[in-house]
């Protein structure tokens, strides 16, 4: 398993970030095969960690037609920064109190 992280320090967004964010998200999900997806910000800071099966999901969703106006976008106006951290997740574990 990969995760992805992605931090960006935002700029103007407008409706229609919004609009992307979902329809990526979704895309992500449907077509690439990301497992997991989560998003918080913090301080004007957005954090993503996505989950992916294998690396090749992560290279084919990097280079989506959809993803690559994403990204321009996002370098045109939307952030101010960002980067992004691709690693392969060797261990996991959890507790849940509920099991």
């Amino acid at each position: 398993m990969f995760t992805v992280i992605f931090r960006a320090k935002a700029g103007a967004q407008d409706s229609h970030y919004d609009d992307m964010v979902q329809c990526l998200r979704a895309l992500a999900f449907d077509k690439y095969g990301c497992l997991d997806f989560i998003t918080t910000t913090h301080k004007g800071e957005e954090i993503a960690i996505s989950y992916w099966q294998s690396e090749q999901d992560i290279v084919a969703w990097r280079k989506d037609g959809q993803h690559q106006l994403a990204q321009q976008l996002g370098k045109d106006k939307w952030y101010l920064s960002y980067r992004v951290e691709v690693f392969e997740l060797k261990r996991h574990y959890q507790f849940d109190v509920d099991q």
